[in-house]
């Protein structure tokens, strides 16, 4: 029934819930379906027997029983559906409308669906030929701050006051006890078996009893006027504690104790900058960008960012056709098409072969050539002129984007981004595709990001599929700037640059690096991800670090991440196991972005076939990505955190050193 006996309403929204269930391919809906089965008896989506006391029927999603990687969004509708057609044949539903409660206790970032919160919510707010009379977010953690200031420009304006964001003690302010359900502390029993058996009746056309499954909560008849003023005022009041509890609610301490759990694999990584004399331009960094406006920073008179919806306008564009939205099976985190091959198959040029030595043999090798060795070694690979063309880095409309005047991007392995409207030269950055180990593209080189290009670097970052960024450098060192912030460096923070929203989610901060979590979101598709930027800040402003100890611990937690956000992706991912490349920068993204690489590649061959080549690998790294490794030290630094990680694995003993230094470095 639509509001106010309205006709015209009733067949638009009859209207609008047949484009919905035309558009998610939701007209056959067979509860037998093996994966549909199993989505119903998951038990994520219920009718509960309850009512509020109004007469509205309430149902209850369960977030931590929801495994996005585990179904596709079409099931999940269709479950959805098949209930809630259920549950309209009852005329009381009809008339009063539904609560929608949203259960995120105990649930993580791994239960949360952005895409599909946003569907379901479509189709509630007016799709659905029924009234949602609200919806409550119980015991949301801190992490949904983020996504949640997403969609609340969503459902702000399509449903107005009627989202709430609630603890578990303040359930009854809005459903009776006896028709809060016992998972939130309330008496009202689950019967989801039976409510399966009611859905099955209503779709076979049986027409059964209402009344034998939902409890006896109707609105009295004999209600007064001044009962109905109650009601109106209650409905204000709970709008103010709305408002109230959005902050106070996720900064609870019951919100606290779920926030490391999303980002305990978050790391940060900082990477080493290389010195380059030359640079193109000195760019002064302020909250207000060049005439481009590329990055769009916004302040209130306090100094902070303002909320997301200043940014966008005020609300967020629906998926487009292109992004898959119209596909019956289409896993649940849609990914945009990539310049990314996911071709398994194509072979990387880093591949098993019998040219390396064990590594043993690698600290005689060390200990024999000592440090002037290796430093001749080094300098025969610089003498090694490229293979490859720059023309693109050197077009003049290109120059400015450079960072530096000599660290070009090779137009072979170069990242070629969408054009944007038409210009032809928008599809260039300094960023080089890098193979790793037995895989294409493993790696993405890049430089620290000027302020005129944080948009082409986020641009990158989503095109590319990238889920996890390794940052070797401060963003200033020696007085000198190495990167410019291209993230929110607070926590709660939101920065625009271009089309992209980047808000900063959460931080975990260690000796030797940090680790930010980042959630993206594309305001062009509607689409959002959640991105890792790992910073590793001890390498020191002069040489390299003393010992690889904490650069190798943080190498693995890079590792650990970027197999969590493979994970994370499900079978939306086709290509490699090992999961979309992922972006390595420092300030001119050769050295120590060189550095990380070659140690990363050359402990996944070590750990595969037993022996390394470091000289090697430094050569064919640098055909993807020119001069990578650019510094003797740094070179030397490859082989001491190879050995080093030997010895944590017990794979050699202790050495003894001495006389390795009989020169010293000349690296200022």
């Amino acid at each position: 029934m639509a509001r106010k006996f309205d006709a015209q309403r009733a067949f638009e929204l009859y209207q609008n819930h047949e484009s919905t269930r035309l558009r998610e391919n939701l007209q056959n809906v067979d509860s037998e379906h093996d994966n549909l089965k199993k989505e119903l008896e998951s038990a994520k989506f219920t009718v509960l027997p309850g009512r509020d006391k109004y007469g509205a029927a309430i149902a209850l999603f369960t977030a931590r029983l929801h495994f996005p990687t585990q179904t596709t969004h079409q099931q999940v509708l269709k479950a959805l559906v098949y209930q809630l057609d259920a549950a309209l044949e009852s005329l009381d539903t009809q008339r009063h409308g539904i609560v929608f409660i949203y259960d995120m206790t105990d649930s993580k970032y791994s239960n949360f669906d952005y895409d599909l919160s946003k569907k379901i919510l479509n189709m509630l707010k007016g799709g659905y030929p029924a009234r949602l009379k609200k919806v409550l977010i119980v015991t949301a953690p801190l992490w949904f701050k983020a996504p949640f200031k997403i969609l609340r420009l969503f459902v702000r304006e399509k449903l107005q006051e009627r989202v709430y964001i609630i603890n578990l003690s303040q359930i009854s302010l809005h459903i009776p006890q006896e028709s809060i359900p016992k998972q939130l502390g309330g008496a009202c029993p689950s019967k989801h078996t039976a409510w399966l058996q009611v859905c099955k009746g209503v779709a076979q056309g049986q027409s059964p009893n209402m009344d034998t499954y939902f409890l006896a909560c109707k609105r009295r008849q004999s209600q007064t006027s001044a009962d109905m003023t109650s009601v109106t005022s209650q409905r204000s009041l709970s709008s103010d504690i709305s408002d109230n509890l959005l902050i106070s609610d996720l900064e609870s301490e019951d919100s606290k104790e779920t926030v490391n759990e999303k980002y305990s694999c978050e790391d940060l990584e900082k990477e080493e900058e290389i010195g380059i004399e030359k640079e193109v331009i000195v760019e002064k960094e302020t909250d207000d960008l060049s005439a481009n406006g590329t990055v769009k920073r916004r302040r209130d008179s306090d100094g902070k960012s303002n909320n997301v919806k200043h940014l966008t306008d005020g609300k967020i564009h629906e998926n487009s056709v292109q992004n898959g939205e119209n596909d019956q099976e289409t896993p649940r985190k849609k990914r945009p098409s990539s310049a990314v091959s996911n071709d398994i198959y194509e072979e990387s040029i880093h591949m098993p072969d019998d040219g390396g030595i064990e590594l043993d043999q690698l600290v005689q090798c060390v200990k024999a050539a000592k440090r002037r060795g290796l430093y001749e070694e080094y300098a025969q690979i610089k003498m090694e002129q490229p293979v490859g063309t720059f023309t693109v880095s050197r077009a003049k409309y290109n120059l400015p984007k450079n960072r530096y005047a000599d660290v070009l991007s090779l137009d072979q392995t170069r990242v070629k981004l969408p054009t944007v409207e038409g210009d032809p030269s928008s599809d260039y950055i300094n960023a080089n595709f890098v193979d790793g180990y037995m895989q294409k593209n493993a790696y993405i080189s890049t430089q620290g990001p000027l302020p005129k290009t944080f948009g082409d670097f986020w641009r990158m970052i989503w095109y590319c599929q990238v889920m996890v960024v390794v940052m070797t450098t401060r963003t200033v060192e020696r007085g000198r700037q190495k990167c410019g912030q291209y993230w929110p460096p607070e926590e709660d923070g939101e920065e625009q640059f271009d089309e992209f929203i980047v808000i900063n989610t959460g931080m975990e901060q260690s000796q030797d690096y940090t680790i930010t979590g980042l959630f993206l979101h594309n305001t062009k598709t509607g689409e959002s991800r959640q991105v890792y930027h790992l910073q590793f800040t001890s390498w020191p402003d002069y040489g390299v670090p003393r010992t690889a100890s904490a650069f190798l611990d943080f190498l693995f937690r890079v590792r650990s991440c970027q197999v969590e956000a493979t994970k994370s992706l499900g079978s939306s991912w086709q290509g490699h196991s090992n999961g979309p490349p992922m972006v390595v920068h420092c300030s001119a993204g050769i050295g120590r972005t060189g550095t990380f690489i070659t140690i990363d590649i050359s402990l996944q061959r070590l750990e595969h076939i037993g022996n390394i080549d470091v000289s090697e690998t430094v050569r064919r790294i640098r055909s993807q990505r020119a001069f990578s490794i650019q510094m003797p030290d740094q070179f030397v630094f490859c082989h001491f955190a190879i050995i080093e990680h030997g010895m944590r694995e017990g794979k050699i003993g202790e050495i003894d050193w001495e006389g390795f230094d009989d020169s010293d470095s000349d690296e200022d």
